[in-house]
């Protein structure tokens, strides 16, 4: 599928809901991060992901549904890769991108940020808590600077 169909899709919640997997979430972001700024593509990708959610009657559990941290510290690593990536590693559309990264393949690769303890605190649902593991990322671009 293509980026703006995928996209189109995402937003009209019309995206079949076994399309929607890991590889579409970081496709999402990544495009969201390449036309808008971190906190346009953090917003979009929120309301978009709460708007999908419930179109598609995804209910809302301590492990299940909308979570601010997960989406905010995913979309904080995508954003890392992009820029760290941009000059040497330039790519055509989101399936190169995911295909170029494969650090970004697993949905589990918060993990190595996150405790799962932390990720399911109540209040990791609704605002974004800091890593309990190892920072995050800092966003750096191809050359070195921040």
């Amino acid at each position: 599928m293509n980026d703006d169909r995928l996209i189109s899709e995402f937003e009209s919640q019309t995206l079949p809901f076994d399309q929607w997997t890991h590889r579409a979430h970081v496709k999402v972001a990544y495009l969201y991060l390449s036309r808008f700024g971190f906190d346009e593509a953090l917003a979009r990708l929120r309301a978009g992901i709460r708007a999908y959610n419930a179109a598609n009657k995804v209910p809302d559990g301590t492990l299940m549904g909308y979570n601010e941290t997960t989406t905010h510290a995913l979309l904080h690593l995508i954003e890392a890769v992009r820029r760290a990536y941009a000059g040497t590693h330039p790519v055509q559309d989101a399936d190169a991108f995911y295909d170029m990264h494969p650090q970004l393949h697993s949905k589990h690769v918060l993990r190595l940020f996150y405790s799962p303890k932390r990720r399911i605190e109540p209040e990791a649902k609704t605002k974004f808590l800091e890593p309990d593991l190892a920072p995050l990322p800092r966003f750096v671009g191809p050359d070195g600077s921040e």
